[in-house]
């Protein structure tokens, strides 16, 4: 229906400007066969890097295949790949790479004061990063964020369900009591997204969580200071982070969190002329463990995204880009905050009623489980003389969904054997699969 008002407003109007993804303006390209490109003089590709990830090739090849060739072509981006390379090769006549550069004076002892040294990032943007242990880093987060009050700032983290359940936790820490605090990530519905992102522009000074997906596209005005709390897995994305803030000549400030023995990290982005400054630890560090610890213990929902993050963080540190410098089988998960969480696990949440009802769903599952089974069964015992249709996409669902349930079930038990001590540590991880992770 989209589609049909854009063509229509085209048809009623005409156009001097198009904007749109490459899938749009193919799709109104191929169904409005009246458009004439033939005065076209200007195209541009916005995040070419991106779009070339993505799996737009054929789109972005089809639209330039109907623009003249004598046109001004632009490719945009703040991180240029290969696949750019390649493309400016194949649809640009004699293309010329602009790079735009800060410039800045390097200190005195290095060589003459007059020698300049490039940088990718603007002038007015000082980046910053800061050091500690994995359970040290809850306490630099809250720290940070209540000496910032009055800022607008956004934190970066690497997974969908890490923000689910910091956006959990944090308002329920009474040294956030009063802050403006948004969440944003890639499994939110399109609306809910947009609202978040409205909401937290139309503020003077608030907090967003978020994933990647808020990395490119966004011109959100007034942000003070960029925070990233997990290091992107791609590299790349990095610049594209810290660009959210000093924009348009305005001032900005960054700070990357970083585990001692990711330290090579900052020699990494040095090389790629990201300049970088060391932020000391505050010793100032409110007592947030024991909110975090109860906070899960009284709400199962918190406990349950905890360990959600928790898993997410894992899968995601293990695929990381730089693996060399991220070596996930060196993390130190016992030492983590994160195990304040796992551990509350073994207690009993207080929040009767949504226990309650939590068992209420798991008993259903399994009566429809069992009942899944016996028709199963039964089919299989009549499928010797037929042929058996294959499963829809709703019916392995339903599987799979039984299958969670009784894996629950039964690390539920194991959890509360481990309580009670019928089993140590070493057999719960055996009887877990998790050994590689503790």
């Amino acid at each position: 229906m989209e589609v049909k008002a854009d063509m229509r407003k085209i048809e009623e109007e005409g156009a001097n400007l198009l904007i749109g993804t490459p899938g749009r303006l193919n799709d109104i390209m191929e169904r409005m066969d009246a458009l004439d490109f033939r005065n076209l003089e200007i195209l541009i590709l916005d995040e070419a890097d991106r779009l070339l990830d993505m799996g737009f090739q054929k789109q972005i090849s089809a639209v330039i295949s109907r623009f003249p060739k004598l046109r001004r072509t632009g490719l945009f981006s703040a991180t240029q790949t290969e696949a750019v390379e390649e493309l400016s090769k194949a649809g640009l006549r004699n293309p010329v790479r602009v790079e735009v550069r800060a410039e800045a004076k390097r200190p005195k002892d290095i060589t003459s004061s007059q020698q300049i040294a490039s940088s990718k990032t603007p002038s007015q943007l000082q980046i910053e990063y800061l050091q500690c242990e994995a359970d040290k880093k809850p306490l630099q987060l809250i720290d940070l964020l209540t000496k910032n009050k009055t800022r607008k700032m956004i934190v970066y983290f690497m997974t969908c369900a890490c923000v689910d359940y910091w956006g959990a936790v944090l308002p329920r820490l009474s040294a956030l009591k009063g802050f403006s605090l948004i969440s944003l990530h890639g499994k939110m519905k399109q609306a809910a997204r947009e609202k978040a992102l409205a909401s937290f522009t139309s503020l003077s000074s608030g907090i967003l969580l978020c994933t990647d997906v808020a990395t490119r596209g966004l011109d959100i005005p007034g942000v003070d200071c960029i925070v990233q709390y997990d290091p992107p897995q791609d590299p790349n994305v990095f610049i594209h982070r810290v660009g959210r803030t000093a924009r348009m000549g305005r001032q900005g400030s960054a700070i990357v969190f970083l585990l001692p023995k990711e330290e090579a990290y900052i020699e990494f982005l040095k090389i790629r002329r990201v300049p970088m400054e060391e932020r000391k630890c505050s010793d100032e560090t409110p007592d947030i463990i024991s909110q975090i610890r109860s906070a899960a213990k009284k709400d199962r929902d918190i406990m349950e995204k905890g360990l959600r993050a928790f898993v997410s963080y894992v899968r995601a540190y293990k695929e990381h880009h730089c693996s060399f410098i991220f070596r996930w089988k060196e993390l130190e998960l016992g030492s983590w905050a994160w195990d304040l969480v796992y551990y509350s696990s073994l207690l009993c949440p207080k929040d009767k009623s949504r226990e309650k009802q939590r068992k209420k769903n798991l008993a259903a599952k399994q009566a429809a489980a069992k009942e899944q089974k016996q028709q199963k069964h039964k089919a299989v015992s009549n499928a010797s003389n037929t042929v058996t249709r294959k499963k829809t996409a709703k019916q392995r669902r339903a599987v799979q969904s039984t299958e969670d349930a009784d894996e629950l079930d039964r690390e539920y038990r194991l959890l509360k054997k481990l309580k009670k001590g019928r089993i140590d540590e070493n057999e719960f991880a055996k009887l877990t699969g998790t050994e590689d992770l503790l």
